[in-house]
């Protein structure tokens, strides 16, 4: 039997000055800090999506700019379609990586020409 994909929906109210508050469950979804941007993204059915706004670093990629503007567009449009990774793909994952150590704060090795 499969899943269906569950629609988070928080009420919020517009001020007088067109003002509203990101509540706290989306904040934390999209991983939002203080001071970080959003952007809007209306669909033409009418369907408005919310996205944590990439930093310009990752506004130089067209091709993944694309790709994710895909995927919003498909996961607001389908919400149906979107389905739980495997318990066994992310096993193969895990097993793939075990033992290999990351610094994510270390410098990226300069390309090799």
């Amino acid at each position: 039997m499969a899943k269906t994909a569950e629609i988070l929906e928080i009420p919020a109210t517009i001020t007088d000055r067109g003002q509203t508050t990101v509540p706290a469950a989306i904040r934390k979804m999209l991983a939002l800090g203080k001071r970080d941007q959003v952007v809007f993204r209306g669909l033409a059915d009418g369907t408005v999506v919310i996205a944590k706004k990439q930093s310009s670093a990752d506004d130089g990629d067209p091709v993944i700019g694309k790709f994710l503007a895909f995927l919003t567009r498909d996961m607001a449009n389908e919400p149906s379609h979107i389905r739980p990774v495997p318990k066994s793909l992310v096993a193969r994952g895990k097993g793939l990586v075990k033992g290999v150590k990351v610094d994510l704060d270390a410098a990226l090795p300069e390309d090799e020409a």
